[in-house]
């Protein structure tokens, strides 16, 4: 009852620390609020008001057609383009595509010739110059068969793939980057937090004031994890109720009480991460490059920049290590999936386990170093 006691005091001074320094408060609102919003809905996978030109030596109502099938919102306003304009307005980044028609296309076409239309592509970015390629290939021949036949779908190939979106049946971005910007953010505070409250304590000196009460390293420790994790879970359930839900209109399937206790089972393990980093570190200096080297692979390994399939073998074993690889997992099924706990006891069960294991560690540490000190 005595150890309880004193954890709730201690997790109070770690509350009242944070909340009382303005640019700490004005980080994690902005990481969780305008971050949020930013990552979520910035550019991502998808083709959007791309720069197109369009090269017509026809002039006939079959490549109008196509032009005016070049529209938004994956592409700009199609413009024609003189022949000697192409290569000076591509090399200057201004156009990313420059579609080119050549005379007697239209006959070609009724005649079942099959001509071949000129596309330039500026491939400086290589995913949207692929994407784009491949919505503008798929444009030309819907309206190809359009002006043929009447019907975009028409002729009917031997084989038709349909295609049944689960989950997100729109194939909104906006929704699986919302939930991997949420984990970044917590990700990245958590550490950070906890880490500075260690090393904060070691720099104004109050570390020794900790040593000469009757405090145990357990005690202290767990109240830094608890002050933490309460501040991020708090910021976390208001940034997922105004910004992912009212702000991206992102939906949340599943059950949001379950989302917040594999959230507060997470926000253990990062933080005992960064009390770990916090104890190693010397120096606020030393503690920023120690994240800097922690957080990266975090974030680009947990499957939220892309696929862990896509990943080499290797790295795929070593991000099991990883709580954040876990907890993006839990995360999309309930939120997406609507998963229960049935569903994702694995993952809780993961992240548990890692959680216990890094702050035993760091525990560990901070007692050799509590007893070094002495």
């Amino acid at each position: 009852m005595r150890s309880l006691a004193n954890i709730f005091w201690l997790a109070g001074k770690e509350l009242k620390s944070v909340l009382g320094d303005p640019v700490m408060v004005i980080l994690i609102l902005w990481s969780f609020g305008f971050a949020v919003m930013l990552e979520a809905s910035g550019a991502g996978d998808t083709v959007y008001n791309a720069a197109i030109a369009v090269l017509d030596e026809d002039n006939s109502s079959l490549t109008r057609q196509l032009t005016d099938a070049l529209g938004p919102p994956w592409f700009q306003p199609p413009g024609a383009i003189a022949p000697d304009r192409v290569m000076p307005e591509m090399d200057a980044g201004r156009i990313m595509f420059v579609l080119s028609f050549p005379p007697g296309f239209e006959a070609d076409v009724i005649a079942g010739l099959r001509p071949a239309a000129q596309l330039e592509v500026d491939a400086t970015a290589v995913s949207q110059a692929q994407l784009g390629t491949d919505y503008i290939a798929n444009i030309l021949t819907s309206e190809t068969r359009a002006f043929l036949y009447g019907s975009p779908d028409a002729p009917e190939p031997a084989l038709r793939l349909e295609l049944r979106r689960a989950f997100n049946p729109n194939g909104n971005p906006v929704w699986f980057k919302a939930v991997s910007s949420l984990l970044n953010q917590l990700s990245l505070l958590t550490i950070a937090l906890t880490g500075a409250a260690m090393l904060r304590e070691r720099e104004q000196g109050t570390i020794e004031h900790l040593m000469v009460m009757p405090l145990t390293p357990l005690e202290i420790a767990f109240s830094k994890v608890l002050a933490n994790v309460v501040v991020v879970l708090a910021a976390f359930t208001l940034s997922l109720l105004f910004v992912v839900q009212q702000a991206l209109q992102v939906p949340v399937t599943g059950s949001i009480p379950l989302l917040l206790a594999g959230t507060a089972v997470y926000l253990a393990a990062a933080a005992a991460i960064g009390m770990f980093l916090g104890t190693m570190a010397r120096s606020m200096a030393q503690f920023a490059l120690l994240v800097i080297m922690v957080i990266i692979p975090i974030i680009m390994l947990s499957g939220g920049q892309g696929a862990i399939e896509s990943q080499p073998d290797i790295v795929q074993r070593l991000t099991l290590a990883l709580p954040s690889r876990h907890f993006l997992a839990f995360a999309k099924a309930v939120v997406i999936r609507g998963a229960g706990p049935g569903a994702v006891w694995l993952e809780l069960s993961l992240m548990a386990g890692l959680g216990i294991a890094f702050f035993t560690a760091s525990l560990l540490l901070f007692r050799r170093s509590m007893s070094l000190s002495n």
